[in-house]
């Protein structure tokens, strides 16, 4: 059973009234997304907040938004953003996408969003689970999604996502369709030779060539590859 709360090495995550815990996917997009020389960062259905709050550690000088539906996960980010030591920067907003839009939020310079993908699988009959798993069109449907981030990002921004592969398609058709086109894509392996878990892809308003780089979470002998390490040597307490 997930801990109450995730100790990293500068911000604690309080969780138990989320319903999505603290991830390895949500971490490795945090850690990847290119947040660096944003001015305004806005971070849809942020959970607990961990999102916000890595992309205010590693930008030191951002605004940062965040949006969430579930008032319970509202409120627990509230908290873990208030008692971190960038609570000046990030404000979190108790709402839908669309009550956010309708309130004329302006172009951010990055969005980031894990959102929920499990559109084929079976239901948890915990309702706040599924809601927060599950893509549905009373909830968060990639349309959706992928219109609001054509419609608020800078003429150079980026939005950054994390699925897996299958639904990563999906997601690209609805983000053309929008006017928005990958940028770059990090295909994450559990291990060489392992197939694609999940891809971190980078939308952008103008088509050029994607760059694409792959990550193995885990080295053959299952211990943690240095590229993982690497990358969340600044969170984990671990590395």
């Amino acid at each position: 059973m997930p801990n109450d709360y995730f100790q990293f090495k500068h911000f604690r995550i309080e969780q138990a009234a989320c319903a999505m815990k603290v991830s390895t996917d949500a971490c490795l997009l945090g850690a990847v997304a290119a947040v660096e020389g944003a001015t305004r960062i806005l971070d849809v259905g942020t959970g607990t907040g961990l999102l916000a709050l890595m992309a205010a550690q590693r930008n030191p000088t951002a605004r940062i938004e965040a949006v969430e539906i579930d008032a319970g996960a509202a409120a627990q980010a509230v908290q873990n953003t208030a008692v971190s030591p960038w609570a000046a920067r990030i404000q979190v907003y108790a709402q839908s996408l669309d009550d956010f839009a309708a309130t004329q939020p302006g172009a951010f310079d990055h969005i980031l969003s894990n959102p929920p993908f499990f559109r084929h699988s079976l239901r948890s009959p915990d309702a706040q689970r599924t809601a927060a798993r599950h893509a549905a069109d009373d909830t968060l449907s990639f349309a959706e999604l992928a219109g609001f981030a054509a419609a608020h990002l800078t003429p150079t921004g980026r939005f950054t996502v994390l699925l897996p592969p299958p639904e990563m398609q999906e997601f690209e058709r609805e983000a053309r369709r929008a006017g928005l086109s990958p940028v770059t894509r990090l295909v994450v392996h559990h291990r060489p030779g392992s197939k694609p878990l999940r891809h971190v892809t980078a939308f952008g308003r103008h088509s050029e060539a994607v760059s694409t780089a792959a990550l193995y979470i885990h080295a053959a002998d299952e211990s943690y590859s240095a590229e993982f390490r690497a990358l969340l040597r600044d969170f984990y307490l671990a590395f």
